[in-house]
């Protein structure tokens, strides 16, 4: 399992504080024993690294067989979901600091004007709030005209 323990490792490195295994491609496995000594040594590798391999969820599954509609394999990839929503809290958002927000991409739209875009890393932003760019060139300030996410408007960004 070198793919496997590289994933691993890859998450330790980077600080994934969660891990959930989905374990693909079982309807091509008979045998179920076979299936519990993987599951087992995945664990035991996920607990090598520091992961609490015996408590988090491992999940059996086929997501071709999911896709093809047969139900005990999207039962499966329901399950995973589910795991997704119990296992992995909500991450807490740092609105109580000052705005921060990377910028990753930058437009000019006709009419609009220059649009930046990026994920908001904390704080808050209010339609109209002033902000600094601060970056390799001087710092300038501007006035936020608009906050929109997934093409929706809104009138603030967290």
């Amino acid at each position: 399992m070198p793919q496997t323990r590289e994933h691993i490792l890859l998450g330790r490195q980077v600080g994934i504080p969660y891990i959930i295994v989905f374990m693909n491609k079982c309807d091509m496995v008979d045998d179920e024993e076979l299936l519990e000594l993987v599951e087992m040594e995945v664990r035991e590798l996920l607990s090598e690294y520091d992961f609490p391999g015996d408590d988090l969820p491992v999940i059996q599954g086929s997501a071709l067989g999911a896709l093809n509609g047969e139900e005990q394999w999207e039962a499966k990839i329901v399950e995973l979901a589910e795991a997704l929503d119990t296992y992995i809290p909500e991450p807490e958002r740092a609105v109580d600091m000052p705005f921060l927000m990377p910028i990753e991409d930058v437009f000019s739209i006709q009419g609009r004007g220059t649009v930046v875009t990026g994920r908001i890393e904390r704080g808050i932003l209010n339609v109209g709030d002033e902000v600094a760019i601060v970056g390799i060139k001087d710092t300038t300030t501007t006035t936020c005209t608009g906050v929109e996410m997934f093409r929706k408007l809104l009138d603030e960004g967290r």
